[in-house]
This record gives structure tokens, sequence and C-alpha cells, in this order.
């Protein structure tokens, strides 16, 4: 009879003379092999499958923190909101004592179509009027400041760029007053000089006001020397708070300061 096929096991100990051997059966030892490999390829697929899970677990205490810091954060804003909300009642509240709420606020949307009232400025007793009424001739500085001319007339031909008027610096929401009387021709807004006026005036002069940051006439209406048009701005092609002025005769484009005696 011929002896089943097994597997030996053989051990020896270091030092010692005599080893230890075992027999296992083939299909035993297979059996043990094939548990080892199983148990093998589940302890992978487990850390495949939960290697995220724990990822995701380590970093619920680092969220935790980063959640309360942002809930004082949020609280700080809330306090500060409030802060500011009773600031704005106590500002209200002083404007409407002392008169503020006489002139309401111009919307946005009417921002260019509603007039709004400018201080004005009383001349001295037995002083004699700056301004002419009626229609007149440009012959009147545009603002009340002084301003600084940044910039003159360039004809046509003398540079690559011409410059049909001058520019005059001045702060945002300075007055733009009219230059003499007339009639408003056109408003509107342009790439070249932003939102702009143009006057008709007497014996074929024109003014021109470009840059505004707001306009508060009509086309159509008529106005009067000195009388407040718009304010100034920096729309349109402009790199700095101006005033763009020109003056038109026929048509054609003088320099302002050869019409205009005061500055």
């Amino acid at each position: 009879m011929s002896t089943p096929r097994g597997v030996t096991v053989l051990i020896h100990r270091d030092g010692d003379l005599d080893s230890r051997s075992f027999r296992v059966p083939l299909w035993a030892a297979r059996t043990a092999l094939l548990a080892l490999a199983a148990v093998c390829v589940i302890a992978i697929v487990v850390g495949v499958l939960y290697a995220p899970i724990v990822r995701t677990a380590a970093t619920v205490p680092g969220l935790k923190r980063r959640i309360t810091h942002l809930e004082a954060e949020n609280a700080q804003v809330q306090e500060l909101a409030r802060s500011l909300s009773a600031a704005q009642e106590r500002y209200d509240q002083i404007r409407g004592m002392l008169g503020g709420d006489i002139m309401p606020a111009v919307p946005d949307e009417q921002a260019d179509r509603l007039p709004v009232a400018l201080p004005i400025q009383a001349l001295p007793p037995m002083a004699a009027a700056r301004y002419e009424s009626g229609p007149s001739i440009p012959s009147h500085w545009p603002l009340d400041d002084r301003g600084v001319v940044t910039r003159g007339q360039v004809s046509p031909g003398v540079q690559d760029e011409t410059h049909p008027g001058i520019d005059i610096a001045v702060p945002t929401g300075t007055p733009i007053r009219a230059a003499g009387g007339g009639v408003i021709r056109e408003t509107g807004e342009d790439p070249e000089y932003g939102r702009f006026v143009v006057l008709d005036h007497p014996d074929g002069y024109q003014s021109l006001y470009g840059h505004a940051s707001r306009l508060l006439v009509a086309v159509g209406a008529n106005v009067s020397a000195g009388e407040v048009i718009a304010l100034s701005g920096s729309t349109g092609r402009s790199t700095g708070p101006h005033l763009h002025f020109e003056i038109r005769v026929g048509g054609r484009a003088v320099d302002p300061r050869t019409v205009v005696k005061e500055e």
C-alpha cells in the first residue's frame, strides 16, 4: 500500500542536536495556503475600501475646530453689523434734528434727470451782479474754483491727437456753471466726453462741458449764465476728475481762454 503524499515540516532550533519534523498531508497544506491567501486578499480589500473612511475620520477633529472658529468670527460680524446699524440710526436721528432731510437723496436711476439744490453764495450789499441775465456768449469761467488747467487746446495737425478744448482739474462733485446764457442743445453720454452738456448761445456760439458725474439739466431748457448745469467727475475717457470745457463759434472750436475773460 502506497504512502499518501504529504509535506514534511522540519524544525531545528539553533544549538540543538535533534530536529523535529511534522508531516502534513498535502491536502491540508494546500488548504492552509488557500486560507492564508484568502485572508491576505480580504485584508487588502478591507484596506482599500476603508482607508478613505479612516482618513476622513482623522480630519473630523480639525473640521470641528474650524467650524468653532468660523462660528466665533460670524458672531463678531453680527455684533459689528448691529453696532453699525445702531450708529446709522443715531446718524439719521441727528441728521433729522439738523434738517438734513429737507432735500431727500436722489435715487440712482433718476440722478441724471432731477436737479439737486446747491449752496447759493450771497453777494455783498451794493455789489454788482456777477452774471448777466438772458442769452449771452460764454464769457464766464465755468467753475467757482479756479482749478488747474492740465491740458490746453491742440489744433488739428499740430500733434497726433487733437484736443478742441481745455481740461480743468477739480474734485468730483464740483458745480459746473453755464459760461453764458442759452438753451440746452444736447445732453448724454459719450465714450470720449463721458456725461456731457452742450449749450447754444447767441451769435453762433456753443459751449460744451464734459466728463461730468451728474447732469442737472434737460434738452430744451433755458439756462442763465452761472446756473449750475452739472457736477464734475471722471466719466468717459478720463484718467482723473476734471472738466473738459469747449467753446465753438460757427461749429469751429476756439481756445476758451480767448473768449472767457475771467478765471
